[in-house]
């Protein structure tokens, strides 16, 4: 049985790293859209910052154990949970998403 503090796995933290800079990207995405703003005060566009988004994606699912399950990770405030599912691709095939709980 795992343990409940498996998350706290130090092999864990440059999963947990990405993931950071992840959130951080999609929070600023977030405030440049709501704001209407074309750029952020970081100087970042919109289109920039869904590039950015993307290549985090990419990097969080090289760095994933396993697809289609959590994986305990530590942001900082208790175990989150970071995966990858199947979903469907727009160009009718399968693609990996990458899915965070916080």
């Amino acid at each position: 049985m795992a343990s409940n503090l498996d998350y706290l796995n130090p092999a864990l933290v440059p999963l947990e790293q990405k993931v950071d800079a992840y959130l951080e990207a999609e929070k600023a995405l977030r405030h440049i859209t709501q704001a209407g703003s074309e750029a952020s005060s970081a100087g970042q566009r919109p289109g920039q910052l869904r590039q950015r988004i993307a290549q985090l994606e990419l990097e969080i699912l090289a760095l994933l154990p396993i697809r289609d399950e959590w994986v305990k990770v530590n942001l900082g405030y208790g175990p989150s949970r970071v995966g990858a599912w199947q979903v469907p691709a727009p160009d009718g095939g399968t693609r990996y998403e990458v899915r965070v709980v916080h």
